[in-house]
């Protein structure tokens, strides 16, 4: 392992500008027809899919919108029943793994490989909520079980809308996201990225690549980009620490989850322009000040700085479609697209179980207890004097976020559409959920070590950050009619 002092010299070299390359010294890959017509199409075919606005029933909304509604709309008991048989996958293929790691299951390595089983290999707490998920599902599914749990603004809503929601709206947008990450749109926007990652965030410009895996993948493809490079020595323990807690956020298909819950996709590229203000200006103002600023930058294994480039805008722009054409180059568009469904799958495989679980047990107390609006009662005041609506909803909302995002869109999703606006931009930019990403990134990185105590720290100050940033942009956007 290497030592502070000379880690410290391997920092300052990746920021000496005489150690910077020019872009022009650099072998850019030739035009090649074929590589560059599968980045274009994946591209395009992504920006129009999130980022167009279209015409539908009368309403301003995105192609994602109309795809993920009428699929739900169309087939909501097909839809229920693959959700039923996907929250069995997840709790199956989880007793499985588990039992093999007790030593209760023998398998040869072809079958192991072929299950994928350190894939679904979780802990106690998590194979638990996967578990109960399934019972959980299937008592609203088949309407089983005393009726409290059934009430609209409960089972309803968990099922009905949130369920629905993940089942279509994960495995459509992973297809698209797929065909970005694949054929080149990751390596494109990434590069376009690297030369503001430093100024702005501390952070070596291939930090951007784990941050878009994050965004158009999910934040566990993020964690494990980062992880490899941590283990190459391309990062040091300040440079994960700041990537895992304030640039890996949950992924537009994520995104696209709760804000279907919240009945908002028809403002879908507005609410993800204010992500990305809201995520950079976080993060921006987050890595100056302890405990993010504070943490070691010490290497785990032999240095391997990133090299400066400089160059012109337009050669920037160049070195990006080379690097684009480059990943696209033994791409198969329909390969890639099949394989974004079944990763799809696989995520909301994983997932689903505790989103029902936790999401019906926090509508419940909602429901039945007051104990988010004694906890957030602090945080009211500030939300009424920065002027959102229903302040004590939506403080009650914000906190619940820490716990589980769509938890939080589910309790203002019958408020006025400030208020949902306003909770959707801070809960999706908070990045930190201790039903998830917390207990994976202290699983992942124990070498730094990231503990959940300084996880808590952080998510209350990126809370602190992100209720005034919402805030703004929410009257922002109100008088400018866009909220109408």
């Amino acid at each position: 392992m290497a030592d502070g002092q000379s880690l410290q010299s391997s920092n300052q070299q990746d920021l000496n500008p005489e150690n910077a390359t020019t872009i022009q010294d650099i072998e850019l890959a030739g035009f090649e027809l074929l590589p560059a017509l599968r980045f274009l199409f994946a591209f395009g075919l992504g920006v129009f899919f999130f980022l167009v606005p279209v015409t539908w029933n009368g309403q301003i909304t995105v192609p994602f919108d109309v795809a993920a509604s009428t699929i739900t709309a169309r087939f909501p008991s097909l839809v229920g029943a693959v959700g039923i048989a996907i929250l069995a996958l997840g709790a199956g293929m989880s007793i499985m793994a588990e039992f093999y790691r007790r030593g209760m299951l023998s398998m040869n390595e072809e079958t192991i490989t072929r299950l994928n089983l350190q894939y679904w290999k979780t802990s106690p707490l998590f194979l638990t909520l996967r578990i109960s998920g399934l019972l959980v599902g299937s008592i609203l599914f088949l309407n089983l079980g005393p009726s409290v749990i059934h009430k609209p603004n409960i089972g309803g809503l968990v099922w009905g809308t949130i369920v629905l929601s993940i089942v279509v709206i994960i495995p459509l947008g992973a297809v698209f996201v797929n065909l970005l990450v694949e054929l080149g749109g990751l390596e494109f926007v990434g590069t376009l990225a690297r030369p503001f990652m430093r100024p702005l965030f501390n952070l070596p410009g291939r930090a951007a690549l784990d941050s878009l895996a994050s965004w158009i993948g999910a934040f566990t493809v993020g964690y494990y980009v980062t992880y490899n490079v941590f283990h190459r020595g391309g990062y040091h323990k300040r440079d994960v620490f700041i990537i895992t807690t304030c640039f890996a956020p949950v992924s537009i298909g994520f995104v696209g989850v709760i804000v279907s819950t919240l009945g908002l996709l028809d403002i879908f590229p507005l609410i993800l322009l204010s992500w990305i203000i809201a995520t950079v200006v976080t993060g921006a103002i987050l890595v100056r000040i302890p405990p993010l600023n504070s943490i070691s930058t010490e290497y785990i294994t032999e240095p391997d700085p990133e090299t400066v480039f400089t160059g012109s805008p337009l050669e920037y722009v160049r070195f990006a479609f080379s690097q684009a054409m480059d990943e696209a180059e033994d791409g198969k568009i329909i390969t890639t697209a099949i394989q974004g469904l079944i990763d799809g799958v696989k995520v909301i495989a994983v997932i689903l179980g505790t989103v029902v679980t936790i999401s019906t047990v926090t509508l419940l107390l909602i429901d039945q207890t007051n104990v988010f609006q004694l906890i957030s009662a602090p945080i009211t005041p500030v939300l009424s004097a920065l002027g959102v609506p229903n302040p004590s909803l939506a403080a009650s909302a914000i906190l619940i976020s820490g716990v589980e995002q769509i938890s939080a869109a589910a309790v203002v999703a019958g408020s006025d559409t400030l208020t949902r606006f306003f909770v959707v931009v801070v809960s999706i930019s908070q990045i930190i959920f201790f039903a998830a990403s917390a207990p994976m990134m202290v699983d992942m990185f124990k070498e730094i070590p990231i503990r959940f105590r300084d996880l808590v720290v952080i998510f209350c100050l990126r809370t602190a950050v992100l209720v005034p940033i919402a805030a703004v942009l929410m009257h922002g956007f109100n008088m400018l009619g866009l909220l109408s």
